[in-house]
């Protein structure tokens, strides 16, 4: 159920920015990966083609991390998972956490994510 300040589950991020309900900031970030195997990196996770993505390479835990260059208010994020052609890569569990800097985060949202082909959208609306 969805209420009047909130994204509705599964809604398309494109269409909510299209609609002007949402606004794409990510592109004011500097993304960075813990690892990642070759020519599946930040660019691969960021180009909007569903048939390219971001592969780890390394041990547990897989972070992504996106830093503003000054405070920011994020108020949805919207996360692609397709579990069928990802199948053990996809994560159980993502975690949100904000900070002034990588050393001093805390979490303020854990959410888990369903097996199937999904945009996890979560958040209020601007």
């Amino acid at each position: 159920m969805t209420t009047p300040n909130k994204t509705p589950p599964g809604a398309d991020p494109k269409q909510l920015e299209r609609t002007g309900t949402v606004r794409e900031i990510g592109s004011q970030a500097v993304w960075s990966l813990s690892s990642c195997k070759p020519g599946f990196g930040v660019d691969q996770l960021r180009d909007d083609n569903l048939e390219t993505y971001w592969q780890s390479d390394g041990s547990q835990p897989h972070l992504v991390n996106i830093q503003f260059r000054r405070k920011t208010t994020v108020k949805t994020l919207c996360i692609y998972a397709d579990y069928k052609s990802d199948e053990s890569y996809t994560p159980s569990k993502i975690s949100v956490r904000v900070g002034n800097n990588f050393h001093n985060l805390q979490e303020i949202r854990l959410g888990v994510m369903s097996i199937g082909k999904a945009v996890k959208c979560r958040g209020q609306e601007k």
